[in-house]
């Protein structure tokens, strides 16, 4: 799911800093390596230059169409998206759906969002001034401090951190420097849509909070299973950053049963899914978001397919690839759903590709007013 920050505290902490509502996932022996240069020493080979990105999905039923984007994060940062495909698609289209989404908004303004500030801080702090060495079993802080000194360097500050904090920090700064951080998809998606005419269509579920102060004071106490999330991040880049490189390629260059064949489980959602499933998530009411997303986007999904001939849609490739995933969902509602390259029963023997903006007749498709 999309999040652009993996912990709903960061909404609170973004209101507090930027004073404006915010959206919300083996023991080391080894030397840690400290130099840039070993940093690019262990770094997989990730693509550059112009890339095709993966072909769209086509949903279809009664006559209408919707074109669907998958989505993988990390991409490669120095890559460019040949977008040509995607364009069309939105030019023709009446609706363009973001991927679905939580957010968190607060409605607390400058002066008391700058009061926040302090209570922010130490909500990213582990309570009672305890570090990471204290708070992590002894061979997994061993492997953290590797991971550590390899992507985030003599920063001494972060060992007070909760783990869920520096978990997200780790995971950024690494990305950053395996080049594997790439802003691909947005710019484009925007500029395409704003080009149409439309603006894009949020399929979210909004949370408010009505006493961030009050959360925070609640966050400092509530027992969160943030260790495991720290876990599981160090594990990420211990074993998994072939993986990931392989899975930014194969994006980029349209290769869609390699995308089959790789993993698209979410690491940000999984450590936030702790907070969610926590007791505090659950007195929140946050419990079961999945779901509620799931089902916040197939409502959204069949109302612009009935609404528009042509609609544009973003989904996390794993929900487009998976068998119990939303767009096998709208199948087992009725819709068609053919891969790119596929002919109309799925098979790929001498399939053709019409242009992309188009169904039976490219006039008939333009944008509903």
């Amino acid at each position: 799911m999309r999040l652009p920050v993996p912990l709903v505290l960061s909404a609170i902490l973004s209101t507090a800093f930027a004073s404006a509502p915010s959206v919300a996932q083996v023991a080391a022996a080894e030397t840690a390596p400290n130099a840039a240069d070993d940093i690019r020493d262990l770094a997989p080979m990730v693509v550059k230059g112009v890339q095709p990105g993966p072909g769209l999905w086509k949903v279809s039923r009664d006559g209408h169409v919707m074109w669907v984007l998958g989505l993988v994060a990390p991409l490669p940062r120095d890559m460019e998206w040949r977008s040509t495909e995607v364009e069309q698609a939105i030019a023709a289209s009446g609706a363009v759906l973001q991927a679905p989404m939580w957010s968190v908004h607060s409605d607390v303004g400058v002066l008391k969002g700058l009061t926040l500030v302090p209570a922010a801080l130490r909500a990213r702090r582990n309570p009672d001034g305890a570090e990471l060495r204290d708070l992590l079993p002894a061979g997994l802080h061993r492997r953290w401090q590797l991971q550590k000194d390899r992507y985030l360097g003599w920063e001494l500050g972060i060992e007070r951190w909760r783990p869920m904090f520096a978990a997200e920090k780790l995971e950024r700064k690494a990305m950053e420097r395996l080049r594997l951080d790439g802003k691909v998809i947005g710019p484009v998606i925007e500029a395409a849509t704003t080009g149409a005419g439309l603006e894009q269509t949020p399929v979210e579920i909004k949370t408010t909070l009505e006493a961030p102060r009050e959360l925070l004071k609640q966050f400092n106490r509530a027992e969160i299973d943030d260790v495991a999330c720290l876990s599981r991040t160090v594990s990420r880049l211990e074993n998994d950053v072939p993986m990931l490189a392989a899975r930014a390629n194969a994006w980029a260059i349209g290769d869609i049963e390699a995308l089959r064949r790789l993993p698209h489980d979410s690491l940000r959602w999984s450590c936030l899914s702790e907070l969610l499933e926590s007791d505090l998530g659950r007195t929140l009411g946050y419990a079961g978001m999945e779901a509620r997303m799931r089902d916040t986007w197939l409502a959204a999904a069949q109302e612009a397919l009935a609404e528009h001939p042509v609609s544009f849609a973003m989904l996390p490739m794993g929900q487009v690839l998976a068998e119990d995933g939303y767009l096998a969902a709208l199948e087992r509602r009725g819709f068609e759903v053919t891969a790119p390259g596929a002919n109309e029963d799925g098979s790929t023997a001498d399939a053709t590709t019409q242009p992309v903006g188009a169904a039976e007749e490219p006039q008939a498709h333009g944008r509903s007013e």
